[in-house]
Parts: structure tokens; sequence; C-alpha cells
């Protein structure tokens, strides 16, 4: 994409929201109060804004390589810490989607330098579900529910920081598993139980 186009898309979105609302920008500026944290890939088909219809100031986003959330990245927990104590978020939203390039990557046996130890959290996912993996002869079938078991591990792996435990417990937030579905562009609610989650792993991972 064309550099100087990036501009010109800018000033015209510029004038375009300065046509609805004299003050949209002095508005902006003025602070943000977004209710959903949303957790997804940094693959450029899969913006948050544009899959979900999102406005500035409605979502607040965090994006890395396959949607992972690490007890040891002190990015994604900033950003835990940041949007639940500070920004009081209500929902918090771990987004994966199929075709995504570092699940690919985890479930082939390749020596991919830097990323060998990223990946391995991927592929720590397909231990834990290696047997129902297995079963699914259909490489494609089985790629996509290595999907769906990162999204479910990542929001595993949201409800094991205490600030979530805190506000998950007092009632004050929810948190959700989706993927989206590129070949469609549809979101997929991935139905997730989290009480039971939390009961799950409440035995090892209580904090608060």
């Amino acid at each position: 994409m064309n550099l100087e186009l990036i501009f010109e898309n800018n000033k015209k979105w510029v004038a375009d929201k300065l046509k609805v609302d004299d003050n949209y920008f002095e508005n902006l500026s003025k602070g943000q109060s977004p209710e959903i944290l949303y957790i997804g890939c940094s693959d450029s088909r899969v913006t948050a804004e544009e899959i979900t219809g999102a406005h500035p100031g409605d979502i607040f986003v965090y994006r890395n390589i396959a949607n992972m959330v690490s007890n040891i990245d002190l990015g994604s927990q900033s950003v835990l810490e940041y949007a639940v104590v500070h920004l009081k978020v209500k929902q918090i939203i771990v987004v994966g989607h199929y075709f995504c390039g570092g699940v690919m990557a985890a479930m082939q046996s390749a020596d991919l330098g830097i990323l060998n130890p990223y990946l391995r959290n991927i592929r720590d996912v397909y231990r834990l579900h290696k047997e129902e993996l297995n079963a699914i002869t259909d490489e494609t079938a089985r790629y996509k529910r290595l999907v769906e078991l990162n999204v479910q591990e990542q929001c595993i792996n949201v409800l094991k920081t205490a600030c979530v435990q805190r506000a998950f417990n007092s009632g004050q937030l929810d948190i959700h598993g989706w993927v989206f579905d590129i070949q469609s562009g549809k979101l997929i609610d991935l139905d997730m139980n989290m009480n039971e989650k939390m009961k799950d792993i409440m035995e090892i991972y209580h904090l608060d």
C-alpha cells in the first residue's frame, strides 16, 4: 500500500468525521472508556475494528502472533492489568482465526529460529489436546480445531491472572472465546463456560 495514499485516506477520514460532528476529535481526545478488551492476532487480514464494526474508543485492542496470552509476556500482562484495573473493561474477548499462520507454523516440524520459543506455547496446546487432535484425520479440520483449542487455552491463561480473577469473581467481568472465519467473514462464538473453567483451574492457579 502506497504510504502517500495512507495520508490521503487520513485526510478524507478526518473530513468525513468532521462533517458529522465538528467536535469529534476534541471529544475523542478527552479520554477513553472502552467496555471491551479485544485480544487478537496480528494477521493483516484480521483487524479488530473492521470485523466488529467498532469505532475509535469502543474497544481496547491487543494483538500479537496467534492471539497468545503468555504469563511471561510483559506486553499481554500489562495490557490485562491496565484494561481490567484502570479502564475497568466489562468484557475480555480472545479472538483467533482460521488460516492463522502462527498456528500452522506450530503444527510443522521446522526450526524457525527466534520464533521457536514463541510457537512452543501453541505446541503446548497441541500436547494438552493431543488425543483429540490426532484422532482428526483431515489435516485442515485438525488445524482448525487447534485454532479453536488455542483460543480456549488463551482464555484460561487470561483467568490465571490475579486482576482478572478478582474482577471475574466479583461479577464485574466476563470472558469470551471467538474465532473469525476468514472464508465466510463470520465471527464464531465458541460458547465457553468460563465459570466451569474457573472452577477447574482454581486449585492450582488461585491467586486472590
